[in-house]
């Protein structure tokens, strides 16, 4: 190996803390698929993937990577991998298909055999209530932008609380409800589809306290040595200048896509900037006393989503905007360098950046990186061998981000590689892959991509190194 060929110093022998929980990540409309066995009802995406145009190439999850019937091959594969933790998402239309009313027993059977399964495999379970799929019946009573949504949220926890409470010790309550929020009643490019701003604040009010009544009725329920969680996607905002405008463009997306979750869950209060710079699309009237208490119900760590950073400056951004009560004011601008098969810019500083801003305003509060991956082009060469180089580089990078942070005084507990298997990538249907694990979906075949082995390898060493 000649010395250009030689792998950057920054990533030699990085050994991470004893203990550290070691990941990999799914979610169950993207893997499961048998969308209409043992009485699962539809989802809003089973119901949006199937609106024209919606979905890439009209894709839809009814099969997805098979899970649901290859469980067991999937958690052999996890085995083979030394992964410590395995983060899964419960499909809430499969245990309660309407939202409302008791569980269908053959739904939380699954879940109780992939718990089981994983325990004998000497993996942790952790297990995310909610990652997208809201039952399309609650839907059509108003969805998350309803106070109701919430409520049925908190009993739909007790349900898997009293069904896996006794083998699950991790529970995460919502995943990315941003994204729920803005991208599935702001901008419409996710299920349901609904384009209004004030739809969406709405609808982040209520994930909010979902989450809160959800965080009250797990501590009730479950034992008291469990962990309690919420996983954000939050955003490493930059203004693309040190002008007024810019670091003005940087604060609003910063409240609408970080401030709006995080000061109520961790301060009990609205950001006030928030709630000014939205006044033309909502008065608030929705946020009702005691809400923000419930809200602020202590956890025991935040779950942390990272893919790249956000670039803005003054301006104007296109509507439907998920964006609420920023997009007169914002301009989004590309970030330099590489990019990943979403077009999503490579930058590890980013992630860097995001924990450190953790590590100041949350003191005390544990982190877990409980996504973070690329999507590239995969195929399987004549020899069946699926070689990704570049996912490699990315996870290498943020990982010595990771490790960078952890050293700056960043307690970061654990890391979660997006994903385990290809499955089927929201509105990109089956076009973009995320998986260490290919999967040919004409046969179902799972296939280790170099990646899996890379990453097998910084498990057994406990870091990275050469």
């Amino acid at each position: 190996m000649t010395a250009v060929d030689a792998r950057p110093e920054t990533t030699t022998d990085l050994r991470f803390p004893a203990g550290f929980r070691w990941g990999t990540a799914t979610a169950a409309y993207q893997i499961e698929g048998a969308a209409a066995e043992d009485g699962r009802t539809p989802s809003i995406w089973d119901t949006f993937s199937r609106a024209p145009g919606k979905v890439r190439n009209g894709d839809t999850g009814d099969i997805a990577a098979d899970h649901y019937h290859r469980m067991r091959e999937d958690v052999a594969l996890m085995k083979q991998l030394g992964v410590t933790d395995y983060r899964f998402s419960v499909a809430w239309p499969r245990v309660q298909p309407t939202g409302r009313g008791p569980a269908v027993q053959k739904g939380l059977d699954f879940y109780r055999r992939l718990t089981d399964e994983l325990l004998e495999a000497g993996i942790r379970p952790v297990a995310t209530l909610y990652h997208w799929d809201l039952p399309q019946e609650l839907e059509d009573a108003g969805g998350w932008p309803q106070r109701e949504t919430a409520q049925r949220f908190g009993e739909y926890a007790g349900i898997m609380a009293d069904a896996l409470g006794d083998r699950v010790k991790t529970w995460t309550t919502l995943n990315e409800p941003w994204c729920a929020a803005f991208l599935g009643y702001g901008s419409g490019v996710h299920a349901p589809g609904r384009t209004s701003a004030s739809a969406s604040l709405r609808a982040a009010h209520h994930f909010n306290l979902a989450h809160g009544w959800a965080a009250q009725t797990l501590q009730a329920t479950l034992p008291s040595t469990s962990e309690i969680s919420l996983t954000l996607n939050l955003h490493a905002v930059r203004p693309l200048t040190d002008s007024e405008g810019d670091r003005d463009a940087a604060r609003r997306i910063d409240a609408v896509g970080n401030r709006i979750f995080l000061d109520p869950v961790f301060h009990g209060r609205l950001p006030e900037d928030l709630v000014h710079d939205t006044a033309t699309v909502t008065d608030w009237a929705f946020v009702q006393d005691g809400d923000l208490d419930s809200i602020s119900t202590p956890i025991d760590s935040l779950g942390i989503n990272y893919y790249s950073p956000t670039v803005v400056g003054a301006g104007s951004s296109d509507s439907p905007s998920p964006w609420a009560g920023a997009e007169q004011h914002v301009r989004f601008l590309p970030a330099p360098g590489p990019r990943t098969a979403m077009d999503w810019p490579v930058d590890a500083d980013g992630l860097h950046e995001l924990l450190i801003r953790l590590r100041d305003d949350l003191p005390g509060v544990p982190l877990v990186i409980t996504e973070n991956g690329a999507a590239y082009d995969d195929y399987a060469d004549p020899s069946g061998a699926v070689h990704d180089p570049e996912r490699v580089a990315y996870l290498r990078s943020h990982l010595a981000a990771v490790h960078r942070a952890i050293e700056d005084g960043a307690d970061v507990r654990g890391y979660f590689l997006w994903s385990l298997l290809d499955n089927f990538e929201w509105a990109y249907g089956y076009s973009k892959r995320f998986g260490i694990v290919h999967v040919d979906f004409a046969t179902q075949r799972r296939t280790f991509k170099d990646s899996a082995r890379w990453y097998a390898d910084v498990i057994a060493r406990g870091g990275l190194t050469g």
